[in-house]
């Protein structure tokens, strides 16, 4: 069960997120546009997105975690962020929910991250069979979703 402070932090990360990479740049190039109503439907759906990415329901977290990465990361490459992006809000119920887009193996520095711990500390998770090695290396990205499922359950 998501904590109101979760909530509430995730929430604030997508409002910030969707001001400063869609809204910001339209009233730098639409001035005149009158963007006021759309930032306060973001404050709104940012919240109705927030509680469906921590809500019950799996296939919509996901679907909707998608959804804003590719709105708010577009480009031609894989999405592929910092490995500091996987501590952010967004980032943390994105790996709880989708995984890592597009990708079924990680590196042992990015499933560190993925998952809030040290590149020993996964080494060692994946020595005692806790996360499950990819054969071209790394981690499985399901590994990891599991592993934060039994996190979260706990």
């Amino acid at each position: 069960m998501p904590t109101l402070s979760e909530h509430v932090d995730l929430r604030n990360d997508l409002i910030r997120l969707v001001t400063s990479r869609l809204l910001d740049p339209l009233e730098i190039l639409l001035p005149q546009a009158g963007l006021a109503g759309l930032r306060t439907s973001v404050r709104a759906d940012a919240d109705m997105w927030a509680a469906q990415l921590l809500g019950p329901d799996d296939a919509v977290a996901r679907q909707v975690a998608i959804r804003l990465l590719t709105v708010l990361h577009p480009g031609d490459a894989p999405f592929d962020p910092p490995e500091s992006w996987w501590a952010t809000p967004l980032g943390r119920v994105t790996a709880r929910r989708a995984g890592h887009p597009g990708k079924d193996h990680v590196s042992l520095g990015v499933a560190g991250a993925m998952l809030g711990i040290t590149r020993q500390g996964v080494h060692d998770l994946v020595n005692r069979n806790k996360l499950l090695r990819h054969p071209d290396g790394g981690v499985t990205v399901d590994s990891i979703r599991a592993r934060l499922g039994l996190r979260r359950d706990a």
